[in-house]
Parts: C-alpha cells; structure tokens; sequence
C-alpha cells in the first residue's frame, strides 16, 4: 500500500532527505522512527502529495503520488503534527464540514460526524466551539477528521505529541482499531514505546537515510542479547567506566548524555555483568545502581544513531516548514485550516 524508491529532497543547501526506501503492505503498520530533524515529516508531506521530491518515486494505494496526486488524496488520511481544526466551529461542524468537502451527503455526512465523535469520546462536547478544547481534545478531533472518508492509507505524523498518557492510550487504541479494520498506517514517532506497540515494522531514520528497519525484537536482537547497564557514583567517571566495558567486549557501550547511564551488549547474560563488576571494582570505579535486561528500542535508538533518546516536548521542524500559524485572521480562521484535506 506504500511504496518509496529513492525518495530525496533538498530545501537549499540542506538535504532533508538522501534517498528514503519503504514498503508497507495492507493492513500494517509502519513506523518511521528518529530523532528531530531526520526526515520524517518531509517524508510524510511527500507521500501524501503536499510536497513534491526531488528524486525517486512513490506510490500509495497503488497510485503514483507524480502522476495520480488526486487519486492518492482520495484514498489517504492524514493527521499531522498539530491540529488543523477551525476553531470557530464546534466539534460537530468540523467533522460535518470534513465529510461534505469528501462529497458524502447531508444524511450521511452527519451520521458520519456522530459516528466519530461516540468513537473519540466526543460526543458531549460535540457542540463546543473547538477552540475551547485541550490539547488532547482537539488532537482526537483533527484524528476523528482524518479518518472520515475511511480512508485505506492513514498517515500519523508524531500524533500523541503533547497529550496526557490517556490521551496516548486512546489514540493508540484507535490505531489498533483502524488496523483491525483493514487501513494501512504509517506513523512516525520518538516515542519509543509507541512504536514498540503499535509497529509491525520500523525504520529508523537519520540524516535523511533509514538507517535500520525490521520488527521491534529484530532491531533489538541486532544491537546484542541483553544489556549491562550501570549509573556512576560519580558522573565524570561515565568515560573511565566506557572503558573498562569496553576492553571486556566486541560491543561498544553507549554513554547517555541526558543520564550519564553507561550501557552495553552482551552475549553472555549474568557471567559478563559479575566480569564488569569485577573490573570496575579492579579500577577503583564505583557504580550506584546496575542492571541487566533484553535490550529496548531506546537502546536501539542509541546504537544505531549515536544520540540518546529525543525529549519528547520538542516536536521537530523539517528544513523548510514551519509551525501552524498562531495569529488569527480576520475571520478567526486559522491559516491553512482543513487545508490538507482531500
């Protein structure tokens, strides 16, 4: 259902992406994970036909996004990084407005709208002018809109950015649920865990390139059965402990910059743990806490990109977009509002 050869895309002297490849089949979902900046979103905008690249090809719902833009905007939702609702209106407009700009009539158009909001929690605040909602709110809103032609490819740039963890949970809910239904989703995230959950396959991305893609216990067999992980007592001995580790093993440690956490892979489970112990003990190097556990996509995330896990309250910007606008027209309409919107 999305296919991308060689996708690459400059915004002058920047590359923002060097040649994405991607595949996701019916009925998955497909994560692009990676940290600010890595190509995510310019990835995204160019699937879905709001940006055009500069080389390489894609196709979506079996219709190339060059030749056939209209057709893959009939067959796609999308839902990006910050909410396009039009404020002025209520919950229920917008959603009404959404389905007759897809061509459904008023009959079904509002049986459509009530169907979204009882599936989003929405429907006791279905006649509140959306300007009025959270965060989270008016981020199930725009998802509520992004799915209301049923569409069989759905795109979620960065969707549980900023919401409380019930607000993560049911938009990882509706996820699953568009899953079972049969739409094919393509999400990207830095949040680990969410990608851990929901992704049958993942590609990790980094200066423009997928620089590691599989399942989630594929990439994190790919980085060593388990991993050592230990705090310094004291933070400036972070470097003497990554060496110690270091001489013990054919796996290189990480160090966390955030955390000053030093953690490694091994093959050999309890035995290496007692070894390292030993040689820090040998090195006058005290540790406060340590730990041994299968690997986690955060330390995937680390081995393969070299940086630590991105905060998650600092939502990227690509080279050559910019945020949703904030100042207000004179109509109180938000600029771009539904723009995205087939």
């Amino acid at each position: 259902m999305i296919v991308a050869e060689g996708l690459t895309r400059s915004f002058g002297d920047r590359q923002a992406l060097a040649g994405i490849d991607l595949r996701a089949p019916a009925g998955s979902v497909l994560s692009l994970l990676g940290p600010n900046g890595a190509g995510k979103t310019t990835t995204v905008r160019i699937l879905t036909t709001l940006l055009r690249p500069d080389g390489g090809r894609a196709t979506v719902a079996g219709h190339d996004i060059g030749d056939a833009p209209e057709a893959v905007r009939e067959r796609i939702g999308l839902s990006g990084q910050y909410a396009a609702v039009d404020e002025r209106l209520t919950a229920r407009e917008n959603l009404y407005l959404v389905a007759r700009l897809y061509g459904m009539s008023r009959r079904t158009a509002r049986r459509r709208t009530g169907d979204l909001l009882d599936r989003f929690a929405l429907t006791e605040a279905a006649d509140r002018p959306s300007g009025s909602f959270s965060g989270g709110m008016r981020r199930r809103l725009d998802l509520a809109g992004a799915l209301t032609a049923r569409p069989a490819v759905v795109f979620l740039d960065e969707p549980t950015t900023g919401l409380d963890p019930r607000g993560r949970a049911d938009t990882w809910q509706a996820v699953e649920d568009l899953v079972a239904d049969g739409a094919t989703v393509l999400l990207t995230t830095q949040y680990l865990e969410e990608a851990d959950r929901l992704a049958d396959s993942i590609a990790v991305v980094d200066h423009g390139r997928v620089i590691a893609r599989g399942t989630a216990d594929e990439l994190k067999k790919a980085v060593g059965g388990e991993r050592i992980a230990l705090s310094p007592a004291e933070p400036r001995t972070a470097g003497a402990i990554a060496e110690v580790l270091a001489s013990l093993g054919p796996y290189r440690p990480e160090t966390d910059r955030r955390t000053g956490k030093v953690s490694v892979a091994t093959d050999h489970g309890a035995a290496a743990l007692q070894r390292a112990l030993a040689a820090l003990q040998a090195a006058h190097l005290d540790v406060r806490d340590v730990s041994l556990a299968p690997p986690t996509l955060d330390d995937v995330f680390l081995a393969l990109t070299g940086t630590p896990r991105p905060a998650d309250d600092t939502p990227a910007e690509e080279p050559g977009e910019q945020r949703e606008a904030t100042p207000r027209h004179r109509t109180g309409r938000r600029k771009g509002a539904h723009a995205w919107r087939p």
